[in-house]
């Protein structure tokens, strides 16, 4: 008798498979969210790019049968950077978890965000370092407890989506691996469009983050993303903070501005002409 081949295993390279992620974790919605992106799309996938950095996310670089990048720990925006202004053709989507991005990698973040490049990021916020042991990151919430916050934890935790858009984002959403329906539109919308664009993606570690909290599977975390997640599309992002009874979710920026690698590349343009 034959195996079925899955309808989406050609964006996948099933020779890595199983992958290594826990049963349970977000990682999994979130890869099968952006296949299934780029499925309904149809988008030619020598025209894309994935770019990821360390973390347990990080591995989705080399489970996607794409051109990709698994670069160093919080430089994926860096080298996504690289790439599209090397060839603007080109769709560069960086897909990382929040302390790769707004940890060591928060810098290029923000500026990245305010040059307006055209690149997607996608991140995966589990609320810790659950790769490397559990530890306290810049998006645990408050009173959470980690293997370094035992007593709960005392940080203000980063709101991302505030962070993107004050940063100069021109598309920013957030949703959990429950929404996936409104992910996979999310990813698609940020797919078509130009300019800087952040999909936050609340997503459960039971693992490492769950436990901890008293959510000792990924069914009860789910259950905690149903119960708190509020739809309040183009609110204010600065009031959308996650706690333990509330997840703002939505979208909260849709705009429209030059980008820079169109600046750029109008720049080089004139300066090739005066020289002339």
């Amino acid at each position: 008798m034959s195996i079925a081949e899955h309808p989406l295993s050609k964006y996948l390279r099933t020779e890595l498979m199983p992958h290594i992620w826990c049963s349970g974790c977000g990682n999994g919605i979130i890869l099968n969210a952006f296949i299934r992106a780029l499925d309904d799309l149809q988008i030619d996938l020598n025209k894309i790019v994935v770019v990821s950095g360390i973390g347990c996310i990080g591995r989705i670089a080399g489970y996607l049968k794409l051109d990709s990048f698994h670069t160093t720990h919080g430089r994926p925006i860096a080298v996504a950077t690289g790439i599209k202004l090397a060839n603007p053709q080109l769709e560069v989507v960086v897909i990382s978890g929040d302390g790769d991005l707004f940890a060591i990698g928060g810098n290029h973040f923000i500026h990245a965000a305010r040059r307006n490049i055209s690149i997607k990021v996608i991140c995966a916020n589990n609320f810790n370092y659950g790769m490397t042991g559990g530890q306290s990151g810049p998006t645990t919430p408050p009173k959470a407890v980690t293997t370094t916050t035992p007593y709960g934890n005392i940080e203000y935790p980063f709101n991302l989506v505030h962070l993107a858009s004050a940063a100069g984002a021109t598309y920013v959403a957030r949703w959990t691996t429950f929404h996936v329906g409104r992910l996979i539109a999310s990813i698609k919308k940020m797919l078509l469009r130009r300019g800087f664009s952040f999909i936050e993606v609340v997503s459960q570690c039971p693992e490492m983050y769950g436990r901890y909290n008293k959510m000792r599977s990924a069914l009860e975390m789910m259950e905690w993303f149903k119960r708190a997640s509020v739809v309040a599309d183009f609110s204010d992002p600065a009031r959308a903070e996650i706690t333990s009874d509330r997840i703002v979710v939505g979208e909260f920026v849709d705009a429209e501005k030059p980008t820079y690698e169109e600046l750029l590349y109008a720049n080089i343009a004139q300066t090739t002409i005066k020289r002339t």
